[in-house]
C-alpha cells in the first residue's frame, strides 16, 4: 500500500507521524507595519480541515539563493509540518534578497526587526485569520512554537531567551517572547566572541550571543559536517552551542553526515543543498513535528516514539537531552 510520502524516504519512514491532510498555502499575508520600510508580508499554510490548530512561526535563513530565503523558501519543512496538523507563518524578513534592502549600521542582517517581525504576527493573529480564506476561528493561540534556519535559527534563539551583546558599543538585546512556548534551531548559529572567524566579524559585527537565558524548552538540530569557516574557526559542533550553552530543559538532535542544508529543508530539489537526501529530509521533518507535539501537548508520547524509532536507523543520528 503506498503511503503518499517519497518514495525514497527509506528507513526514516519508520519514525511514526499522524496520517497527513492536504493543505491550504496561502500567499502573501500582508500585515501593514508602521515604521517598516515595507509591510510585513507572510506565507500562512494550514491543514485542510480541523481547528484548534497550533502554530509554528517559521524563520528564513540567509543564503545566497534568490528566492529561498524568503516566504518562498522551506516547502518540506512548512507543507510536511502542515500536513500534520500545524498552522504555519512564515514572513519574508528585511534581510532577505527578496526585497534588496541595505541593512543601516548596528542593524546588519536586520537582526532585531527578524525578532520583530514574529512578535509583529503573534500580535496580529486576528488579522492573519480574517485575511486567509477559511482560517477565520481554527488557530490555537495558546500553543505558538518557533522554528529557524541558520540566521532564522539565531531569530528563534533570541525568541526562546537568548541575549545579545554587540561588542561594538556593549548595548544588550534581551526580549523573549513568553507566548512561545518550545522552539526548534536548527542549524543555527553558536558562540561569539573569540569563536568568530575574521570574515564572521565582518558579516555580523553586532553578534555576542548568550544562551544562558536561554530557558523556553528546544530542540537543536545540525549536521555533524556543517563546517561554517565564513562565520567561525570551529568546527560542525560549534552549530550544537544553542544546546551546549543553554540551560534545560533542550534536546540535540546530531545528523551525521549532515551540512547546512541538513537534507534538503530549503527547497524541494535546490542547488544549494550540499547533501541532498530524501531521507535525511524526512528524518527532520518526522523529528521535529514529533518535537513540537508533545511539548505543545502535554502527555503526548510523539517524541518519545520517534526518539525510540530514531535508534533503529543505522547512521542517521543520535538524540541528548538535558532537564
Amino acid at each position: 500500500m503506498h503511503t503518499g510520502y517519497h518514495a525514497l524516504i527509506g528507513a526514516a519512514a519508520d519514525i511514526p507521524t499522524n496520517p497527513p491532510k492536504p493543505i491550504i498555502s496561502f500567499s502573501p499575508v500582508v500585515l501593514p507595519a508602521p515604521g517598516r520600510p515595507v509591510d510585513l508580508q507572510l506565507r500562512v499554510t494550514v491543514p485542510s480541515t480541523g481547528d484548534a490548530l497550533p502554530i509554528i512561526l517559521l524563520s528564513h535563513g540567509q543564503g545566497r539563493s534568490n528566492s529561498l530565503s524568503s516566504l518562498e523558501g522551506y516547502a518540506p519543512l512548512y507543507e510536511f509540518w502542515a500536513a500534520h496538523g500545524f498552522a504555519v507563518l512564515q514572513p519574508t524578513h528585511l534581510s532577505s534578497a527578496f526585497l534588496g534592502l541595505e541593512a543601516p549600521e548596528g542593524q546588519e542582517l536586520f537582526w532585531q526587526e527578524r525578532a520583530a517581525d514574529m512578535v509583529r504576527i503573534l500580535d496580529h493573529l486576528n488579522s492573519v485569520e480574517a485575511a486567509v480564506p477559511g482560517l477565520r476561528g481554527r488557530l490555537d493561540k495558546r500553543r505558538v512554537a518557533v522554528a529557524g534556519h541558520s540566521a532564522g535559527g539565531w531569530t528563534a534563539a533570541m525568541l526562546l531567551g537568548a541575549s545579545n551583546t554587540d561588542p561594538r558599543d556593549g548595548s544588550t538585546w534581551y526580549e523573549p517572547e513568553t507566548r512561545i512556548k518550545a522552539g526548534v534551531v536548527l542549524a543555527g548559529i553558536g558562540n561569539g566572541g573569540a569563536d568568530i572567524s575574521d570574515f564572521g566579524k565582518k558579516l555580523v559585527p553586532f553578534y555576542g550571543a548568550n544562551f544562558s537565558n536561554m530557558a523556553t524548552p528546544a530542540l537543536v538540530v545540525y549536521g555533524d559536517e556543517d563546517v561554517s569557516p565564513h562565520l567561525t574557526i570551529r568546527g560542525a559542533d560549534w552549530h550544537a552551542d544553542p544546546y551546549a550553552l543553554a540551560p534545560g530543559p533542550k534536546d540535540l538532535l546530531t545528523l551525521k553526515g549532515a551540512k547546512h542544508i541538513l537534507g534538503g529543508i530549503s527547497g524541494w530539489d535546490a542547488s544549494e543543498t550540499l547533501d541532498q537526501s530524501p531521507e535525511r529530509l524526512a528524518v527532520v521533518q518526522r523529528m521535529t513535528w514529533a518535537y513540537l507535539r508533545s511539548q505543545l501537548y502535554e502527555g503526548d508520547g510523539a517524541w518519545a516514539e520517534a526518539c525510540k524509532a530514531l535508534e533503529g536507523l543505522e547512521g542517521q543520528g543520535k538524540v541528548e537531552s538535558k532537564k
